[in-house]
């Protein structure tokens, strides 16, 4: 039984640096891009520890200078997986029974290094390599990933007390075993988020886990040097493999594994519903039922009231919608504006994108940046192109684009008089905003559209003055998003503050960023001990 439970450090929101001219971070930042990017690194897979050069090399580019190679990567093939797999099987009764508070004390420290001396240098790759801006790179690799860390370290200890049985009689005592789940666990990790890349292999680790660790094929640079931190942090080998390599193949081998005991998954729809599948059709084969944690796509809305702030509503819009080039699985998508309210901004809103600047992320003048890649920038730019040959469709903020140096695409907003034309219920992960404009005492029906027009529930706002409106709102909205915001945008939880995750086609909604993430980890052994056993297998109804 679990007394007296040691707690880590009390976990604090680190502080989003400024990177204002003449600053200290601003500095050391442009010497670390200007370093980076003279560079080309080899990247190599990752299993026990050990550095494992395959010679199946990819080149990673910049998508913004999509000329520039900024790194060599050795992929992985089935003999690599297979090993990482073996790696992360052998480290799981070494890490499972090293002491919870030890398990913490890597990833505290993993904070700290990322907080002070390597800040600059992850902040650098995930700019160049995922063409962030410095504020975005902030926000994304530096503070959430730090608090990541030091939130989940707390979630943990909270684990290990709560879970304890309340009550023991004279007779007996009860206690609770918090187990890792057995076998390995299968992480897989988008570009867009350098933080949750760490956080998705790192919070089952925590918990005692080990697994395999597959990176997106667009943000290996970034992810390999954050793999890198948590070794020097003290990382033991095999707890985390990292794999880079072809989905298919990697996916395939993991989840046919007998000891897959879970999958940890940031990404698409569709993919996440076909591992399920897999899984599902592998069942069989497998040792026990894995936990299957997802967060998957987003179609992010606001809701305006015709009774609303109006600049508000304006900025959470184009911030909502436009930062981090829409390529956030929370970014404001689509929105329903009365038309009282669209007289009345939308100009202001059109002059006030117009000024959105838009270009290398290594100005630190820039808003925005590239998206990440062609196959992403031919997608976006299709649904511009198709809404610029509909009569129904009317593009008021940007609709250019231009692949010559980078992946650019203007900020572009879209008007749609159809409320369920394409660009207003399907995921287009870009920055692209559509508007559909209501009757100003339509907003009821409004709410039901909004609804049930998109097979998403991730993230969503309401903008209204009078309560009544909200709670109308809350109401009709209830199931449409996993995180809801009343008078901000859709974007922008906060680890500790705002757990984070959706549901219906956004995933399994276990909110990263509080301990539900981390008990879809852990599977408890009920312990009762018996002082006194019974030596008679009667009992007294039995007499007559």
């Amino acid at each position: 039984m679990v007394n007296n439970v040691p707690r880590p450090p009390t976990p604090v929101n680190e502080p989003i640096l400024g990177y204002l001219p003449g600053s200290i971070e601003r500095t050391e930042l442009k010497a670390e891009l200007a370093r980076q990017e003279s560079e080309i690194i080899e990247i190599p897979c990752i299993i026990n520890g050990e550095e494992v050069f395959t010679g199946n090399i990819v080149e990673q580019i910049m998508p913004h200078d999509h000329s520039h190679v900024i790194a060599r990567v050795h992929m992985a093939g089935e003999a690599e997986v297979n090993l990482a797999i073996e790696s992360a099987l052998t480290a799981h009764d070494m890490w499972s029974n090293m002491p919870w508070e030890s398990r913490c004390a890597i990833f505290l420290k993993a904070s700290e290094l990322l907080r002070g001396p390597r800040r600059a240098e992850i902040n650098a790759s995930t700019m160049l390599n995922q063409s962030k801006t410095c504020h975005q790179a902030e926000i994304d690799s530096a503070c959430e990933l730090i608090d990541f860390w030091r939130f989940n370290a707390d979630y943990c200890r909270q684990i290990y007390e709560d879970l304890q049985p309340p009550v023991s009689p004279s007779s007996m005592w009860n206690s609770s075993e918090v187990r890792p789940l057995e076998g390995f666990v299968f992480s897989v990790t988008p570009f867009n988020f350098s933080s949750i890349a760490a956080n998705l292999p790192s919070s089952a680790a925590i918990m005692g886990n080990t697994g395999v660790w597959k990176p997106s094929r667009n943000s290996y640079v970034s992810n390999y040097l954050l793999m890198r931190l948590m070794m020097d942090a003290g990382l033991p080998p095999g707890v985390i493999n990292f794999i880079p390599g072809k989905a298919s193949m990697v996916g395939d081998i993991c989840i046919s594994h007998p000891d897959l005991a879970g999958i940890h998954f940031t990404g698409s729809t569709n993919v996440f519903r076909q591992m399920w599948k897999d899984v599902a059709n592998n069942l069989e084969n497998l040792n026990s039922y894995p936990r299957i944690v997802g967060e998957t796509g987003g179609k992010d809305f606001i809701v305006a009231h015709p009774d609303c702030d109006r600049q508000a509503l304006l900025v959470a819009m184009l911030r909502g919608s436009f930062e981090f080039q829409g390529q956030k699985c929370s970014a404001a998508s689509r929105a329903y504006v009365p038309q009282s309210v669209w007289d009345a901004i939308g100009e202001d809103y059109c002059a006030e994108v117009a000024k959105i600047t838009l270009g290398d992320p290594r100005i630190f003048s820039n808003y925005m940046s590239a998206v990440i890649d062609r196959k992403s920038f031919d997608n976006i730019t299709g649904y511009i192109e198709r809404a610029k040959a509909d009569p129904g469709c009317t593009i008021v903020t940007g609709g250019n684009y231009d692949d010559t140096t980078g992946y650019f695409i203007e900020p572009t907003t879209i008007l749609c008089a159809d409320s369920r034309y394409e660009s207003m219920i399907e995921e287009i992960f870009g920055p692209v905003l559509s508007i559909h404009i209501y009757e100003d005492n339509d907003f009821e029906n409004i709410l039901a559209v909004c609804d049930t027009s998109s097979e998403y529930a991730l993230t969503g706002s309401i903008f209204a003055k009078d309560r009544r409106h909200i709670e109308t709102a809350l109401k009709a909205l209830r199931y449409a998003a996993g995180n809801f915001y009343i008078n901000d945008k859709p974007t922008g939880a906060v680890v500790g503050q705002q757990p984070f995750g959706g549901a219906r086609g956004s995933g399994t909604n276990d909110k990263a960023g509080s301990p539900l993430n981390l008990l879809r980890w852990v599977s408890p052994r009920s312990i009762k001990e018996t002082f006194a056993p019974p030596h008679e297998w009667g009992y007294g109804f039995l007499a007559d």
